[in-house]
């Protein structure tokens, strides 16, 4: 769905979509062919390098590489999923495959239920019940989740085991429709695993845990705080104005609320978007505006961003599946798919 702040908007998009940059995509193309060959390369180069080096620089590009698998699931640079996933298929941040990853995320881009435990599975967020059943420790650990030291270490382990959990329950419940997105994926990641060990040197726990943890930590900053608990589901998404390493490497997804918005936007025209209508979307986001990733290390490094129960008056947190209607008396709504 496009939500866009006026007409003037909708047709000032609808001709960026005409132009030969978005309809053939190079920018996206280019980067696929950076990112497999940048990986491939330091992979590859390892002994030169040494481990140390090499694995710092593998987990940069493999959080690269989740930015761009970001990007093919919201369709780009092709019209045909099999193609996009095709793309994202290559385990280089080992932990997800991409089709679950896909299926979550846009579940995730249900604005009316953004945050809420529940229905958010991107949430960092519980609800006042599993609060209650939680004892002293797991407390402790939802609390310091929520600063952004905490977010880095533990992140990652919360992300992985509710995945893991996740797909236990659904084959518990007879629900066996991803199993073979898992298969292939651990397939694939013992394969890549037994080539990084034997071909170039690089042991099997070093990736796992150095390039695989370290990416998804290093992804932690971008989904820090990206989102918050408030009544209006469009102050719920950050505007952050990051510098140049961090748009790119999160390919402009700290605008992150023109994201949501207008999800069919590519990466490459997301920044001039926003830039033509700043003002009205830091007014749209409730001022949710933030000068940098550096802001959230000065201001929650070791405090928490907010508390780990989700809790806004006038709203239930569920703990179910369900479906609700949200009414966008605001902004023009769309459900167009444009370029």
């Amino acid at each position: 769905m496009a939500i866009y702040l006026d007409d003037t908007q909708r047709n000032a998009i609808a001709t960026l979509a005409k132009s030969l940059t978005w309809r053939t995509q190079w920018p996206t193309w280019l980067l696929i062919v950076a990112i497999y060959g940048g990986w491939l390369s330091l992979a590859t180069h390892a002994r030169e390098l040494g481990l140390p080096l090499t694995t710092a620089l593998l987990a940069v590009t493999s959080t690269w590489y989740m930015s761009l698998q970001h990007e093919l699931l919201h369709g780009h640079p092709t019209r045909w999923p099999r193609l996009n996933a095709l793309f994202g298929f290559a385990p280089l941040a080992v932990w997800f495959p991409y089709r679950v990853y896909r299926d979550s995320h846009l579940q995730h881009h249900d604005d009316a239920h953004l945050t809420e435990p529940g229905h958010d599975p991107e949430s960092y967020f519980v609800d006042r019940e599993m609060w209650q059943r939680a004892g002293w420790a797991m407390r402790a650990l939802l609390a310091c989740r929520n600063t952004l030291a905490g977010r880095l270490l533990l992140g990652p382990a919360f992300a992985i085991a509710a995945t893991g959990v996740d797909a236990l329950r659904k084959i518990g419940h007879g629900d066996w429709r991803d199993v073979p997105a898992w298969l292939a994926h651990f397939a694939a990641l013992a394969t890549l695993t037994a080539w990084l060990h034997y071909v170039c040197s690089i042991p099997a726990w070093l990736f796992i845990l150095g390039v695989g943890y370290g990416s998804l930590s290093l992804g932690s900053i971008r989904s820090f705080r990206e989102h918050r608990a408030a009544h209006a589901c469009e102050h719920r998404t950050v505007i952050n104005e990051a510098g140049v390493f961090w748009r790119l490497l999160y390919l402009n997804n700290n605008f992150h609320l023109v994201h949501h918005d207008l999800p069919h936007v590519p990466w490459f025209a997301l920044r001039t978007v926003y830039e033509a209508s700043r003002e009205q979307y830091i007014a749209r986001s409730g001022g949710f505006l933030v000068a940098g990733y550096g802001e959230w290390l000065t201001r929650y490094a070791f405090t928490a961003a907010e508390k780990p129960v989700h809790d806004r008056p006038g709203h239930s947190a569920p703990v179910s599946d369900g479906s609700g209607t949200y009414a966008r008396h605001t902004l023009f709504a769309d459900t167009s798919r444009e370029g």
